[in-house]
């Protein structure tokens, strides 16, 4: 869409000029406003667009410089246009301050302001927001008398250090909530960890275009929810979610045809994983869209046995691999010639990842087993736990069963709320089971809050045992 792509261009100038001036030293917080609007009585054909920015990540931009650069860049896709009303902007610095970036053009024939392309720009400045995490977003939409806002902001932060480029701000708020609505405290925090950083290869296509210097990837991935504080609490891989971006930090459209292709390559037997499949994103209220990601599933095992309780489901999670493409070339050094640099690994992705293939593919295998492996950790721990509730379970029964006392049978098994012993038995099993599962050991990083659901807590439960 071309105004997604104009926001693109724009903000990749601001975050090119902030590596230029070597933005590492400050701060990279702020605010940025994108202001969407119509004329009165205008034609349908034109499109108004303000974008503004304050605080320290847009901290020492010459607009003039800017403006030019601009004008090289953006044309002759965009016209000058009037000024925005002024309480818009009052509203933006009154929050955040003074202004230090303001940009007005106008499109024409930008296509149809549909519900559709509304939620694409908002899905591209979430996604952008999600590794500038520092910055506060504004996106209002005032299309022919119809008003909306949208204010992005990271509840939970985390700044992750990497090796050749400024640390990342990451948004780290993880929104899902455990299916199974278990009352207690849960971390609402992601943890990032940082995979491998390998080269790739520049196609001879690429190079004929002008594309050259040293190209590389750093992976970034994020598992959600965080489950750290329960160790022994059943756990599966459902989901996995891949995201691009720029050497500029914003959010570029990751190639189909290549991920499509990724679930045939990957051994699975190795990761001791159920088959993926490559599916397009959907908006649910726990898992806003993302900006040109693509999205896998991963084949459930087990859960149709009618035997097993619905309670015992492991929690479902979710694997976020952020894909951080790096780029050099000591022969290019004029800001537009940079813009040009990042359009032209736009362009080229696909083939530069189908080129690559076997690197992508390691690296994203890789990353998928070191989470496999984690979960494994966690799965013969808890094995080991619940052979060790079978004793208890089984020792219990024999006591109650084979007392010749009947008062203290019956107590047993009017306390239990149960029949006889078979039930006891089957009582008791459930009630281990949730009471291990559900211990929680606090750790060190975790965000927890309270949540509220129907199932009964542990405190009951230890009193029933």
């Amino acid at each position: 869409m071309m105004l997604a792509c104009q926001s693109v261009q724009v903000l990749r100038l601001i975050q090119l000029m902030g590596k230029q001036r070597k933005r590492s030293s400050l701060k990279n917080t702020g605010a940025l406003l994108v202001l969407l609007w119509t004329e009165k009585g205008s034609s349908h054909q034109r499109l108004n667009c303000t974008v503004a920015a304050a605080g320290s990540w847009c901290f020492g931009i010459e607009m003039q410089t800017l403006q030019a650069d601009l004008k090289k860049v953006l044309l002759p896709d965009v016209w000058p246009c009037p000024e925005p009303d002024p309480e818009e902007l009052c509203a933006f610095t009154d929050l955040y301050g003074s202004l230090k970036f303001l940009l007005n053009f106008q499109m024409k024939n930008p296509g149809h302001y549909s519900s559709k392309w509304q939620a694409h720009v908002k899905a591209f400045l979430q996604t952008f927001g999600l590794t500038n995490a520092g910055i506060r977003i504004q996106l209002k939409f005032k299309i022919h008398g119809q008003k909306s806002q949208h204010d992005f902001s990271a509840f939970l932060i985390s700044k992750v250090a990497l090796s050749v480029r400024p640390p990342l701000i990451l948004d780290v708020t993880c929104s899902a909530q455990p299916w199974c609505n278990q009352r207690g405290l849960w971390c609402q925090k992601g943890h990032p960890v940082v995979g491998e950083r390998f080269p790739l290869g520049i196609p001879p296509k690429a190079m004929d275009q002008g594309l050259f210097g040293e190209l590389g990837v750093q992976i970034v991935s994020l598992l959600s929810p965080c489950v750290l504080q329960y160790p022994h609490l059943p756990t599966e891989l459902s989901r996995m979610q891949v995201l691009v971006f720029s050497p500029s930090n914003v959010p570029v459209s990751a190639p189909s045809g290549f991920f499509q292709a990724l679930p045939v390559a990957l051994d699975y037997q190795h990761l001791g994983l159920g088959r993926m499949h490559c599916c397009s994103s959907k908006a649910s209220p726990d898992d806003p869209v993302h900006s040109d990601d693509v999205v896998f599933t991963v084949e459930r095992e087990n859960w149709d046995d009618p035997e097993r309780e619905p309670s015992h489901l492991p929690v479902q999670q979710s694997l976020l691999v952020l894909l951080f493409l790096q780029h050099s070339d000591p022969f290019t050094s004029e800001l537009t010639d940079k813009m040009d640099c990042e359009l032209l690994l736009e362009l080229h992705l696909e083939d530069i990842l189908s080129n690559n293939r076997q690197a992508v593919t390691s690296a994203l295998q890789a990353e998928l087993f070191n989470t496999m492996k984690a979960l494994k950790e966690r799965k013969k721990k808890r094995e080991k736990l619940q052979s060790a509730a079978e004793v208890i379970v089984s020792a219990t029964i024999s006591i109650v069963s084979s007392s010749s006392n009947m008062d203290f049978r019956n107590a047993c098994l009017k306390h239990m709320k149960v029949r006889d012993t078979h039930e006891l038995s089957a009582s008791l099993r459930e009630s281990l089971w949730r009471v291990s599962s559900w211990k929680r050991l606090p750790k060190v990083g975790c965000y927890s809050a309270q949540v509220e659901g129907q199932a009964a807590s542990n405190e009951a439960v230890r009193a029933e045992i």
